[in-house]
Parts: structure tokens; C-alpha cells; sequence
């Protein structure tokens, strides 16, 4: 992640650079993080002034009223990359995963990057503790704060453009949301909107193309209605979307 605009947001809804940020690295793998990790330096590069690490791969810890501390002063929880598995082992269905939602419900943010993205949705891809190349593995939920998706990351730049067609293949009713590098969707109620500097692919096993593609792309400025699973341009540009896209994004 190197779109400043990124974390820029990221603050913005967590209140600005000196609002209350949590940083959980668990999805990393190493044994240990503290409050030297290297991956705090783009967050203060970024103006942050007030940042926690929280790491636990014991359960019984995540569970504990002590370890979630941090996280009941937060206004923004932050997910590094690696392998999402770790977050879905160390922390769903405990005090931290419940305390997540809190941190949503007093208005505040929760956001990641690559493995931090994906577990935010409700179906877990690349889930398995073997590799990251079988799209339905062993782990197959996560947090679920994006209800009925399963969320994809690093998209075009590692070739990944068509994996998720099995998963909503397998499973209909969900939407496939695919992120690229650089690339972020911001959601806010039932609608987000794409920033950064590549693009944002949708998979909808029940609103194909006219043409029978499986999947279109968003860029920047677009966004989408996740109720009716509408996209929606704010700009016009072509598009060989015209049953999918809108030219216009409507009142609401």
C-alpha cells in the first residue's frame, strides 16, 4: 500500500492523524510484535501520533478484558498483510472481534490492507493454512463485516483477475470483491466508493454482462450500492457496461 490518499481517508474517518489507531499485525506470522514493528513508519510518515500494536495468537488472551483495552479507546483498527487464516484463528468470535464492532457502532473505522482486507468480508478466500492459492480452503469465515462477499486483493498485479469466479460460482449469493495494489473501497452504510490508482472488480453471479463477462472493473470515483448491487459512475467515460453501470450516481 503506497497511495497516501489510502491512509489519508483511513484517518479522516477515524477522526484525524491523532485520533486513537490500533494496529493489528497478527496476519504477519511472526511470533512477537511490539511497539517497534517496522509497519507503524508508514502510519506516522502519515502524520499518526497515537498508535498501539495488539498481537495474540492465544485465544484465551484475545478473549481477556486486559488485552482488549486499546481497542475500547480506539477510533481506527488497522489489518496488515500476510495470511488471514491468522486473524481468523487468533481473534473470531472473541472479546477482540466483539470489540470491533463496538469500535463501529461509537463511528469509528476498521480497515486493511491484503490479508487485512479479505478478513473483513464474510467469506474467507485463500483461507487455507496449506497456501494462498486454493480460493476455498480450510478457514473459510471471516469477521463478516461486509455481509454476503468475498473480497479478493493484490488482483491484477499477481494475475489474480479470474479466481474468484469459482468461489461465487460455488456460492451464488455471494459478491466477489477484488482489490488491486494501491486500491481501496470505502464503505459507509450499504454503499462504498473505489479510491486509489488501479481498479476494484465485481463478481455477481446473478447480473452478468451483456457480453458474458463474469466481472467488470471500477476505477477511482466510482462507486456502488451493495443493497441492490448497482455501480455507479460519478463521471461519464466508456464503458461497454450500460445494463450494469449508471452514468450517475442518484440521490439518496
Amino acid at each position: 500500500m503506497r497511495d497516501p490518499v489510502i491512509l489519508e481517508r483511513f484517518f479522516e474517518l477515524a477522526g484525524g492523524p491523532d485520533a486513537p489507531i490500533v494496529v493489528i499485525p497478527t496476519a504477519g506470522g511472526a511470533e512477537r510484535y511490539d511497539q517497534y514493528y517496522p509497519g507503524l513508519r508508514r502510519f506516522r510518515e502519515a502524520g499518526a501520533t497515537d498508535l498501539t500494536v495488539l498481537h495474540t495468537t492465544d485465544r484465551a488472551e484475545a478473549d481477556s478484558i486486559a488485552f482488549v483495552e486499546p481497542l475500547r479507546r480506539a477510533r481506527g483498527v488497522w489489518f496488515p498483510g500476510g495470511r488471514q487464516w491468522r486473524l481468523a484463528d487468533a481473534y473470531l468470535h472473541t472479546r477482540v472481534h466483539r470489540e470491533l464492532d463496538a469500535v463501529l457502532e461509537r463511528g469509528g473505522v476498521l480497515g486493511g490492507s491484503s490479508a487485512g482486507a479479505t478478513i473483513l468480508g464474510s467469506y474467507l478466500v485463500r483461507g487455507d493454512t496449506a497456501t494462498n492459492t486454493i480460493m476455498m480452503g480450510d478457514h473459510i469465515e471471516g469477521f463478516g463485516y461486509l455481509r454476503e462477499t468475498a473480497i479478493d486483493q493484490h488482483l491484477l498485479r499477481r494475475n489474480r483477475q479470474f479466481d474468484l469466479i469459482e468461489v461465487i460460482e460455488a456460492h451464488p449469493a455471494l459478491l466477489g470483491i477484488g482489490l488491486d495494489e494501491d486500491t481501496a473501497i470505502v464503505v459507509q452504510g450499504d454503499q462504498f466508493e473505489v479510491i486509489g490508482q488501479s481498479y476494484v472488480a465485481i463478481y455477481d453471479h446473478q447480473r452478468l454482462l451483456d457480453s458474458g463477462g463474469r466481472f467488470y472493473f471500477l476505477g477511482d470515483g466510482d462507486r456502488y450500492d451493495l443493497a441492490r448491487r448497482q455501480a455507479y459512475r460519478v463521471e461519464p467515460r466508456p464503458s461497454p457496461l450500460e445494463r450494469v453501470v449508471e452514468e450517475a450516481w442518484p440521490d439518496r
